[in-house]
């Protein structure tokens, strides 16, 4: 776990907006057509249109949240999906409590 990419992805007001979002998708951004949000994650476009952002910049956003390994992506025909990775937020949690 690498807590300096952790940290400079959460250091950005939208992408830390995204992640909470994804806390509780259906509250946080509109249906979608492609399954339940909570077991299959949310489209890029959803995310975009709950962020109120270009799809290029949410892409971005999402991609740096991934690398941080903070969410997951799963990829349906064309479209992408993106839920939180609850194990690593869980271990990182874990790591601040016990040695910073």
């Amino acid at each position: 776990m690498d807590l300096l990419e952790i940290f400079k992805a959460l250091s950005n007001k939208t992408r830390l907006q995204i992640l909470k979002g994804l806390k509780d998708p259906a509250k946080h951004f509109p249906p979608q057509d492609e399954g339940d949000v909570n077991i299959v994650g949310v489209c890029v476009s959803s995310i975009q249109e709950g962020i109120g952002l270009s799809q290029s910049t949410v892409s971005d956003y999402l991609a740096t949240l991934q690398r941080a390994g903070l969410v997951e992506a799963r990829r349906i025909g064309q479209w992408t999906y993106y839920k939180r990775n609850e194990k690593a937020i869980k271990s990182l949690a874990d790591m601040i409590g016990t040695e910073l």
